[in-house]
């Protein structure tokens, strides 16, 4: 099993940036024959890497540090009056883990949340291919959160498995259902989860400041940021 010692490290070209048009950008991978089990994935992920099915990734730009990663400290979090209204508003739910697998239950949910709410994404057009080498490939003890209104999926959310809390990778829902919030239900379940088994830390992945989608991030407070090697309170 490879531990952070032995790991090699790789960095592709410059590429154009997915978040900030404009700008090139330099992506870090753990080597892919690496074994990383769950323990090594925690490492990693408090030094603000990333998993997109079997690649362990970071941003390493020369000249730019705007990919922030963030983390919320469940046992802090309070929040605010919009979210606990989403919070009361979805208890109609049922919410259930289970292990991360294909189905085409899964997927028709995944692809009208693509086709309507990031068509003009890297991840358009969506495909079988690209939900299962996303969401389900090299998943270590990852999970689907399945959210059901009368039975029906309206929401999954992806969630990996870490020694000290969880780790939140893509959430998908009904665009009929944009009333509701799921995207930040999601993130007060997996925070409510995180306390029932008496860890500490969602991880969010990365927030940036000029990146409108991803302003969400910084409603849930107090927001921990990982600024020069050190994860502090925003």
């Amino acid at each position: 099993m490879s531990n952070l010692k032995t790991l090699v490290f790789f960095a592709t070209p410059a590429h154009d940036c997915s978040y900030l048009p404009g700008r090139a950008a330099t992506t870090m991978f753990v080597d892919p024959r690496a074994r990383v089990d769950k323990h090594l994935y925690s490492q990693l992920t408090t030094l603000g890497f990333r998993r997109s099915g079997h690649n362990y990734y970071r941003p390493h730009c020369e000249t730019c540090n705007a990919c922030v990663p963030v983390r919320l400290n469940v046992h802090h979090l309070q929040p605010d009056r919009n979210q606990r209204r989403v919070w009361r508003k979805n208890q109609d739910l049922t919410c259930t883990l289970v292990p991360a697998a294909y189905s085409d239950e899964y997927y028709a949910l995944y692809e009208r949340y693509i086709e309507q709410r990031h068509d003009d994404g890297d991840m358009f057009p969506p495909s079988r291919e690209q939900f299962t080498s996303f969401l389900v490939d090299g998943a270590t003890d990852t999970w689907f959160l399945e959210m059901r209104l009368h039975g029906a999926l309206v929401g999954l959310a992806v969630v990996d498995e870490l020694d000290d809390g969880l780790s939140a990778i893509y959430t998908v829902f009904d665009p009929d259902m944009e009333q509701r919030s799921l995207g930040t239900f999601a993130v007060l379940w997996q925070a409510e989860e995180i306390r029932r088994r008496g860890a500490t830390y969602l991880y969010l992945g990365y927030w940036i400041a000029e990146c409108r989608k991803m302003n969400y991030k910084t409603r849930f407070q107090p927001l921990e940021s990982l600024i020069k090697g050190r994860w502090r309170v925003q």
